[in-house]
């Protein structure tokens, strides 16, 4: 049977030992992170999660202690009591913050054996994703991992800390909510009490901040879990948590200078960079020209050079095409181009695999130019005359050593080609600048996007973010060029949060609603308990949310989100550790009013 802790308190937390403790008894506790038996002497690293501390078995212990030590094997869970004291001159370790001290134990108990674990508990050793997420309670020993919980843990303290020194109160909202569909997917939770109706859970605490807005609580903030059904990527969980904020009486300036305020205290404090406020903003419709999305990565330049009218009239018909032909709202499609420089040596797989690239982000291929000192490669040498190829070498300002890709089509999806490829590019030419943080607010969103699948405007944001001044009398008879009062901060090409000053009169939210698409009846069904509200007096009110997991994971350098999610979800939104989601008793189904069907086969 394993020992007991009885009489023994721990005193030190095993990484906080130095010199500075030399000659004190202590109580540690922890787990075995490596033993090494030399015969005469033993030595146990006892890890917890500020470091690691070397204990010491040898001649002058106690012959019981001595033998319990050799039985102790990786991941045992120890107590102990003993002497700090300094390690010999040639056993010094520089490399940590304890390898100047070790402990000789007086007092060994084993307070927890262990099998051999699964995986390994080492920073050196890879393990695949499926077994790291499966014995996920042992990968979060690593100390690498527990690194970044840590910093999570800080990112969140200073949040409360600087918005409640700023006037911000802290407000829990439901997590049992209406479904409100618009956007993602909602999680359906059934009701046992009310037969056939369904709670869904948040997507965002949207509304519920806005009623507070209404309550007069005038900041709000709160460290909320949203939850959405959609498909998984590198930095995106079916669950994720907000740094979620609200106030009232305030415009687009206003909530972007607080916002900077809490970065700038949030990078002095965790990694000693003092960051130069105000950021720089960039319209979307700028970043959108220059970058080809609205997250631009401005590190480094490879900026999109539009060549559409020119285009209109060469000699490529696909060119021609692509820059005349337009969308069923009358958008002309586009012809565009990034110069890569320094890529101009590329071999043809190498292109070729950029090509691939394009066809794997939604396009249908690309076109290019590589510059050479003496001569001039193409795949365009057969549809362009030298005169068009010429033209376009000089738009690009591409010089010899050069790489020009073009890619037409659509614009929305020449766009996003481009600036995905961008961004390839810029990794593989070395041109980040991978120890800069640059801080960018993207503003003045459009407040609609075109749905080509449903054939009608809906929310680039959502439906409550208010149109510029000037756009308000027109976001029914011109929807295609309105402008919101909205902004998102990115970093490093992610972006890290987003808000926008927020409708707060009623008859403008309901010609939003018709905008949309939504009847008067459709839009009291699904937010008639906000437009109530609006009724009985709405202050001026905005805000915005950080996206906690993706800002844990720029700072902690992690390439995954997983890796700042303590207990996350796999590319199917299971847990295979848990094994959820899983089947219920039949019971739990009849007291829901719920039967599961399989469709037929046919």
């Amino acid at each position: 049977m394993a020992d007991t802790m009885k009489g023994l308190k721990r005193t030190d937390m095993n990484g906080t030992l130095n010199e500075n403790n030399i000659g004190q008894n202590v109580v540690l506790t922890g787990w075995v992170a490596k033993t090494r038996n030399l015969g005469s002497i033993i030595f146990i690293d006892l890890r917890d999660r500020s470091g690691l501390i070397q204990l010491v078995f040898d001649g002058n212990s106690e012959p019981a202690i001595f033998d319990k030590a050799i039985a102790i094997r990786g991941e045992f869970v120890l107590a102990i009591q003993g002497l700090v004291r300094p390690r010999s001159p040639e056993a010094v370790n520089k490399n940590m913050f304890t390898g100047g001290v070790e402990v000789f134990v007086k007092d060994l108990r084993i307070l927890s054996e262990a099998d051999t674990p699964p995986i390994q508990i080492d920073e050196k050793v890879t393990t695949s994703d499926v077994n790291r997420l499966k014995y996920r309670y042992l990968d979060l020993r690593k100390p690498s991992i527990q690194k970044n919980f840590i910093l999570r843990h800080h990112i969140a303290r200073i949040a409360r800390e600087y918005f409640g020194d700023n006037g911000f109160l802290e407000v829990e909202t439901p997590i049992l909510c209406k479904s409100t569909p618009e956007g993602a997917r909602d999680y359906l939770v059934p009701s046992r009490v009310h037969e056939g109706k369904f709670y869904a859970l948040p997507q965002s605490p949207q509304l519920f901040k806005q009623l507070l807005m209404v309550a007069g609580f005038d900041r709000y903030m709160q460290i909320a879990k949203c939850f959405r059904d959609e498909d998984l990527r590198a930095d995106r969980q079916p669950e994720f948590t907000q740094i979620d904020l609200e106030m009232s009486f305030v415009d687009v300036d206003d909530v972007i200078t607080i916002n900077e305020g809490y970065l700038k205290k949030l990078f002095k404090e965790l990694m000693n960079i003092d960051l130069t406020t105000p950021f720089p903003r960039m319209k979307y419709s700028e970043a959108m020209r220059r970058y080809g999305n609205d997250k631009p990565d401005i590190r480094f330049g490879l900026e999109l050079i539009d060549i559409s009218e020119w285009a209109s009239n060469c000699s490529f018909s696909v060119f021609k095409d692509s820059a005349i032909k337009k969308n069923e709202i009358g958008e002309s499609g586009a012809v565009k181009l990034i110069c890569a420089q320094g890529a101009g040596s590329y071999t043809r797989k190498q292109i070729d695999a950029l090509t691939e690239f394009v066809k794997a982000h939604g396009g249908f291929g690309m076109a290019w130019i590589a510059v050479g000192e003496n001569e001039i490669r193409s795949s365009l040498g057969k549809v362009l005359s030298t005169e068009e190829i010429s033209y376009i070498i000089e738009t690009a300002q591409a010089k010899s050593g050069d790489l020009i890709c073009i890619v037409s089509g659509e614009s929305d999806m020449v766009n996003t080609v481009l600036g995905s490829l961008r961004c390839d590019l810029a990794e593989k030419l070395g041109l980040i600048q991978k120890d800069t943080y640059a801080f960018l607010w993207v503003t003045e969103f459009p407040v609609f996007e075109y749905s080509v699948e449903e054939h009608r405007y809906m929310a680039k944001h959502h439906p409550f973010t208010a149109p510029a001044d000037e756009d308000v009398d027109t976001i029914e008879s011109n929807p295609h060029d309105a402008k919101a009062k909205a902004y998102d901060i990115v970093l490093n090409g992610s972006e890290i949060g987003g808000g926008s000053i927020r409708i707060h009169n009623k008859d403008l939210q309901a010609k939003m609603f018709r905008a949309l698409g939504f009847t008067d009846e459709e839009a009291k069904s699904r937010f008639g308990f906000l437009t109530e509200a609006f009724r009985y007096g709405t202050p001026p009110h905005g805000g915005m949310a950080y996206g906690l997991d993706r800002l844990t994971m720029i700072m902690a350098g992690c390439d995954s989100i997983k890796d700042v999610i303590a207990f996350p979800k796999v590319q199917n939104a299971s847990d295979i550790m848990s094994n959820a989601p899983d089947f219920v008793e039949n019971k739990q189904l009849v007291e829901l009013h719920i039967e599961i069907t399989k469709e037929e086969t046919k």
